[in-house]
């Protein structure tokens, strides 16, 4: 059975709670401020596969607090980045959040694929007051190579379930190319090895 890790990234007020608790149980919760971090738990099937998923749900994160983001940066295998489409300074901090998701994996994963993420544009049935327009959103998405999708956690569940089994997806690929690298790059070093201490026999012989 394959372990799946996400991270769940936003500003206070973005519904990225209510995102979360509307993909795991189907119901829609009003937003909720919380000082915790919390750590969920589901089994679940796609494509016929049996997976653990474990959604680390994080207190909001603020634009200055850095620090904040290292723990579910180094911990996660992909991320879901969520901002409130009627409020634009959670569309700046989710642009702040993905650069230092970009930035972390960059120096500890060298040479590998972007790990997936999606960027979220929450309270869809706020639009009567919207302050982010959607090509906004998926411009921002292209230029960090992301999947975007707006949603209303309030009003749709199909929507958001289906985001979450895409990234899923993204997730399993990304952790079988990182494996198949591994078992490629422990190959060359034994072959390595192998012709180096051969290679000094037949030199002695």
């Amino acid at each position: 059975m394959n372990d799946i890790k996400l991270a769940l990234l936003g500003s206070q007020g973005a519904g990225k709670s209510a995102v979360l608790v509307r993909f795991l149980t189907r119901r829609f919760i009003g937003e909720y401020a919380s000082n915790t971090n919390s750590l969920y738990h589901k089994r679940l099937s796609i494509d016929g596969r049996q997976l653990n998923l474990e959604v680390f749900d994080p207190c909001s994160q603020s634009s200055e607090a850095r620090c904040i983001l290292e723990e579910p940066v180094d911990w996660a295998d992909g991320f879901v980045v969520v901002y409130n489409i009627s409020d634009r300074a959670s569309f700046i901090n989710a642009k702040n959040i993905l650069q230092q998701i970009r930035e972390a994996r960059m120096d500890s994963c060298k040479g590998e694929t972007p790990v997936p993420v999606c960027l979220v544009g929450n309270k869809q049935d706020l639009c009567h007051a919207r302050q982010v327009c959607e090509d906004e959103g998926r411009c921002l998405a292209q230029e960090n190579h992301c999947h975007f999708q707006e949603v209303s956690a309030a009003e749709s569940y199909q929507d958001i379930a289906n985001l979450f089994t895409q990234l899923i997806r993204q997730v399993m690929e990304h952790l079988k190319y990182r494996a198949d690298r591994r078992r490629y790059s422990g190959s060359k070093s034994m072959a390595k090895l192998i012709n180096n201490v051969f290679g000094k026999r037949r030199k002695s012989v």
